[in-house]
């Protein structure tokens, strides 16, 4: 399973890209596979402000309802309508067109798992 060196990842498997202040979120490609298919996301709203570590939403699989955590700190600039509306794109593209939402972001960044870091705690699991 790829894991992108370039971003960032929480221990409830979602990515986060930083760049000039403003964090783009997801859920990992583990994730993605882990809940099947997706029918239904609730992202957080734009204008709603988001802790890093916190649950701010939801996605809902054929299998479970899952929470979505805050992987920074900030608010919300941005929700993925695309994703919103067609939540299959959360499953075939994790890391592109299936981002969830993006969030300005608080001071720096902390706490956050490296690709290595990710990878070994999801080595077995699945």
């Amino acid at each position: 399973m790829s894991v992108p060196a370039e971003l960032g990842y929480t221990k409830e498997h979602e990515w986060v890209a930083v760049t000039e202040g403003l964090a783009t979120v997801g859920i990992t490609a583990h994730a993605a596979e882990a809940l099947g298919d997706v029918v239904f996301v609730d992202p957080p709203e734009v204008g709603a402000t988001v802790t890093a570590g916190e649950a701010c939403g939801e996605i809902e699989s054929t299998k479970s309802v899952s929470d979505i955590y805050a992987p920074v700190s900030g608010e919300v600039t941005e929700v993925n309508t695309a994703a919103v509306h067609d939540p299959s794109l959360i499953g075939t593209d994790p890391y592109g067109a299936g981002w969830l939402f993006k969030v300005r972001v608080d001071g720096e960044p902390a706490g956050l798992l490296s690709a290595e870091e990710y990878a070994k705690l999801t080595d077995g699991e699945g």
